[in-house]
């Protein structure tokens, strides 16, 4: 064995530690670093809280649905509910506040079957006791099953319940507000609105404080624990005596409202921004972004996109320092079934979804040009417009 020889295999070795000592090295650097995170679940969950906001831009036409339910997805696509914000919409902040508490308005929306048994609809005895009084008929019937209850009021809870049916005709919606129905096999209870086509503009509706649709505009059970987005206009409650104003050359409303609630008044509408009232619409403008919010939670990242590509109406009042979502029946359970927190919070014991939906409030804008001729604003769409009915 020669010297040399002996020389060369020491130095091949000697580079072997080297490269394997660096390699350990690197590997102690973050991007090598085997955390739980590595795990499909925790990926899944950080590429969520870092994905930039792609729904900020209109996705690619053949990631767009090709067809809609009418029941789950109704009115045309140039509907208000339908259309997205657009590229010429001029904002003006709204100013809304935090509140310290995030409500939800309930919704009640049904498809109606020829056999069952038609039952009368009836004018609520009062807005507390709403399964009573001298029966004034609506003008109406309405199959539904038997088994159909839907709770009086109560001291404590007096909601809205905006309710639409949509009658086995497969067109017609009728419209209710408040919807009660306290006895099985008994009548229903609910004023009524007149009948609109759900292949139509479906402005017009039983969220009396507006005169806005009570199904164009709310949130669909799946829409927020689901994977698609929200591709459609929101609805809102907002505490008229805080932010929505009156004048006597602007009575609390604009289009596509045609009212204000029956007890409008500079002493129950207290806002100071003109361009606040019924029928406003609200979005998040272009350049606040999902990391810009610092949002933390998913649920509020969808209704973000939602807010910024399609905006949502002012359409009633919610009476007390709240801020309000109108979202159909069963929501709420399967909210808290899919995240483990419930929607409803206030701010004493509101965790990361209520600071993330406050800070969407606070973000909101009018869209001052918005009009029946230039439905969000105008110029070219976020998005592309709904794909035709299918049914």
């Amino acid at each position: 064995m020669s010297l040399s020889w002996l020389k060369t295999r020491l130095s091949k070795y000697r580079n072997l530690v080297i490269c394997t000592l660096l390699g350990c090295l690197l590997c102690l650097l973050p991007s090598c670093l085997s955390t739980a995170e590595d795990s499909p679940k925790a990926a899944s969950e950080l590429s969520q809280a870092s994905e930039p906001p792609q729904a900020s831009t209109p996705p690619q036409v053949s990631e767009w649905p090709q067809s809609r339910e009418k029941f789950l997805w109704p009115f045309s696509k140039t509907s208000p509910w339908n259309m997205p914000i657009g590229s010429q919409a001029e904002f003006k902040p709204a100013n809304i506040k935090p509140s310290p508490r995030l409500r939800v308005d309930p919704e009640h929306f049904f498809q109606l079957k020829a056999n069952d048994p038609k039952r009368p609809v009836y004018a609520p005895g009062s807005w507390k006791k709403r399964c009573s009084g001298k029966k004034k008929s609506m003008g109406i019937s309405l199959p539904v099953p038997d088994n159909l209850i839907i709770p009086d009021a109560t001291k404590k809870q007096t909601p809205n319940n905006a309710s639409a049916f949509l009658l086995p005709n497969g067109k017609t919606l009728v419209q209710l507000e408040p919807l009660a129905r306290c006895e099985v096999g008994g009548p229903i209870y609910g004023h009524r609105y007149p009948d609109v086509n759900i292949y139509g503009k479906g402005i017009g509706g039983a969220h009396f404080g507006s005169g806005l649709s009570s199904i164009g505009g709310s949130i669909r059970r799946g829409e927020l624990i689901g994977d698609q987005p929200i591709r459609h206009a929101l609805k809102i409650n907002l505490w008229a005596k805080k932010y929505l104003y009156y004048s006597k050359d602007n009575p609390g409303y604009r289009w596509p409202a045609d009212r204000a609630d029956k007890y409008a008044s500079k002493q129950k509408y207290g806002g100071k921004n003109p361009e606040l009232v019924m029928g406003s619409l609200l979005a998040i403008p272009p350049d606040i972004t999902e990391e810009s919010l610092n949002l933390q939670t998913r649920p509020a990242k969808k209704i973000f996109y939602a807010l910024q590509n399609y905006g949502a109406y002012v359409v009633d009042d919610t009476v007390w320092d709240a801020h309000a979502i109108p979202l159909e029946d069963g929501i709420l359970g399967e909210f808290r079934k899919t995240y483990g927190y419930p929607f409803q919070q206030s701010k004493k014991k509101g965790g990361p979804f209520y600071k993330d939906m406050m800070k969407l409030f606070s973000s909101l804008h009018i869209v001052v040009n918005n009009g029946p001729e230039n439905i969000g604003g105008g110029g070219q769409p976020r998005l592309p417009l709904a794909p035709p009915i299918a049914d």
